[in-house]
């Protein structure tokens, strides 16, 4: 099992991108349509969740394309080959949000009587540190750190980006000596630590816990990865892990309401538990056949996961301005056909946008950077010569994020 990409995860990334979107517009859907933003409840206000997913694909995906390039033994001009291409995949969407979200902070500054409340952050090292992707890196809380809520999660992804080169080595050497099922045991302990810090704590959000989540879910996707690259599994076994990984989906969805329902009294952010689940829905929709996994491979769904990162980056500039002009003219949402459709209509600018970023901006600027690092064949685009699908797999669409996300 290693040719190409695993369209099932691809078509996941959609998922959390939506998960993600709708929890920050959980406020705006309470305005527009309560009845059904109270049903939905358990499942919007724990969102946040969909990074954590976002981490445990980045590792596994980029350890199916790298662990047998990178794994053997170190070599630095394929690691800074390897950091390239990541910056080539992330780095010119998060330029082109960045900045247009700090155009819109100056633009509140000068229009109207509302400016943004991020105005304090608009200094040069503010702009310093985002701009080599390292703001995350000098703060215990990702709220504030970027001008695009979302980009904090970009921050979280390089560190790991920068760590993978020496991870690949170890997940490299450790899958050589280790059975397929003890892999997979080893990637749900090492999941593990956030879910520890939460029931130690009570909480998700605690200063610095970004640390664990992105280093350890990142590390277990790598895992999962390598576990799964030693399975040869039958095509009966394949359409068991399908209907597993339905399974696994629908047991999220319960538990989210039964946690709902009966919040554990220590635990105030209990929706964070699902975390232990993710794991095994990654590696059971990359296995599987049929049900979910061919749900998620459909075209449509490939498509979206494709342009979910845009969306990702996008959103919380649409949900800014709309919140922004809500103060300045005073808009109130009012239940029914009229509040939804503003609440649809924004959501339908933020695929737009996506969109866009996809097609004009994310992949003409990869190919781009691409050629820099492939100057004796500038004809092939993708790395190591695979179609760009292969590389668009489900990693590079990370994070979201307002303030107070767990």
């Amino acid at each position: 099992m290693r040719s190409g990409e695993i369209k099932a995860l691809s078509g996941l990334r959609i998922v959390a991108a939506v998960w993600v979107v709708l929890f920050h517009f959980r406020p705006l859907l309470a305005q527009a349509a309560p009845d059904f933003s109270a049903a939905m409840a358990p499942l919007l206000d724990c969102g946040a969740q969909g990074v954590d997913l976002f981490f445990i694909l980045s590792g596994f995906v980029l350890t199916w394309n790298y662990l047998d390039r990178m794994g053997h033994s170190w070599s630095t001009r394929t690691t800074l080959r390897f950091l390239w291409l990541r910056l080539a995949r992330v780095w010119p969407v998060y330029l082109v949000t960045m900045h247009l979200a700090a155009a819109w902070i100056i633009f509140t500054l000068n229009v109207g009587h509302v400016p943004s409340p991020a105005v304090e952050q608009l200094t040069a090292t503010s702009y310093l540190r985002q701009l080599l992707l390292v703001q995350l890196w000098f703060a215990p809380y990702f709220d504030g750190t970027s001008w695009d809520g979302p980009a904090w999660s970009i921050s979280a992804e390089w560190l790991a980006y920068l760590l993978f080169g020496v991870l690949v080595l170890v997940i490299f050497r450790v899958a050589r000596v280790t059975r397929a099922r003890a892999l997979l045991w080893l990637a749900l302990v090492v999941s593990l630590p956030p879910t520890v810090l939460l029931l130690a704590t009570g909480e998700f959000y605690t200063p610095w816990s970004w640390l664990p989540r992105i280093v350890m879910q990142f590390t277990a996707g790598a895992l999962a990865c390598a576990a799964v690259r030693k399975l040869r599994p039958t095509e009966r076994a394949r359409r068991g892990f399908g209907w597993l990984s339905l399974a696994i989906a629908a047991t999220i969805v319960g538990s989210l309401y039964y946690l709902d329902a009966n919040p554990p009294a220590s635990v105030r952010d209990a929706s964070g538990l699902v975390d232990v689940l993710f794991v095994p829905l990654v590696v059971a929709l990359a296995v599987g056949a049929g049900t979910l996994p061919r749900l998620l491979s459909a075209r449509p769904m490939v498509y979206c996961g494709h342009i979910s990162f845009g969306l990702y980056m996008v959103h919380e500039l649409v949900h800014t301005a709309w919140n922004w002009a809500a103060v300045q003219f005073e808009i109130t949402l009012t239940p029914g056909l009229s509040g939804s459709s503003v609440v649809l209509g924004l959501v339908a600018v933020a695929v737009v946008g996506a969109v866009v970023l996809y097609h004009g901006v994310e992949e003409p600027a990869r190919l781009w950077m691409r050629r820099m690092v492939d100057v004796r064949d500038s004809t092939t685009s993708p790395v190591g010569g695979r179609p760009p699908t292969a590389q668009t797999s489900s990693e590079e669409g990370i994070d979201h994020v307002p303030a107070r996300v767990g």
